[in-house]
């Protein structure tokens, strides 16, 4: 069982009665933090292994505390939060969000979301030589299933190493297209769905649907 400090930043009661039980039956310490200025000390002070982060915090916005955390610590985020706008969805994984789960959430995606991001805290480690997912082995250099590469073109193929890269986290259109294609692309989303469904084309029918649509958003490489 993956273990590990949990920061839980909300200013509602009931959240904190709710998850932090939850928390700690999964084998993680909870600790607690109603408002922005308070969750930023004990994020610089005790370096919590994940933050679960609220966007609507009396003394400041989420979307701030966020902004200034991502000026010291790169601590996985998942924002919890009512506001189900798709920019506000935008907005927090463009500023360094690894995740976004709509109040109210089931228990046990939320938990998922956490042992995922939770596995991802080694992506700053150089990465590794190859990747597996399913059923295809992906290498810098190319994709291939069954030792047959797949016969994918740079783009595809350095769109695919990238969701690889990323399992499990979304990832914004503004994101991939600015890793992919520089940022005066930033607003090229047909184009992005383009490549996405070609890729899936390539991939086959089980291993497309690890490829998730997250609508308005991004996509999603599931960890399944």
């Amino acid at each position: 069982m993956i273990s590990g400090r949990i920061l839980v930043v909300d200013d509602e009661p009931q959240i904190h009665r709710f998850l932090t039980p939850a928390l700690t039956a999964a084998g993680y310490s909870p600790l607690r933090a109603e408002r922005g200025e308070e969750a930023l000390r004990i994020a610089a002070s005790q370096a919590p292994d994940l933050i679960l982060l609220d966007l609507g915090l009396p003394d400041m916005d989420g979307h701030e505390v966020l902004r200034r955390l991502r000026e010291f610590s790169t601590i996985p985020v998942i924002i919890l939060s009512a506001r189900d706008r798709e920019a506000e969805k935008i907005a927090a994984l463009d500023n360094g969000a690894d995740d976004y789960v709509e109040k109210p959430f089931a228990l046990g995606e939320l938990m998922a979301r956490i042992r995922t991001a939770l596995r991802r805290q080694g992506a700053n480690d150089p990465p590794a030589a190859s990747l597996e997912v399913g059923g295809v082995n992906i290498t810098p250099q190319n994709a291939s299933r069954n030792g047959e590469a797949l016969p994918l073109t740079k783009r595809e193929h350095a769109l695919l190493l990238l969701l690889a890269r990323n399992r499990g986290r979304v990832l914004t259109h503004r994101q991939i297209l600015t890793a992919l294609w520089g940022p005066a692309h930033t607003e090229d989303v047909a184009y992005l769905r383009v490549y996405i469904g070609q890729l899936r084309r390539h991939l086959g029918e089980e291993t497309a649907k690890l490829i998730v649509t997250e609508p308005g958003v991004g996509y999603r490489l599931t960890d399944d």
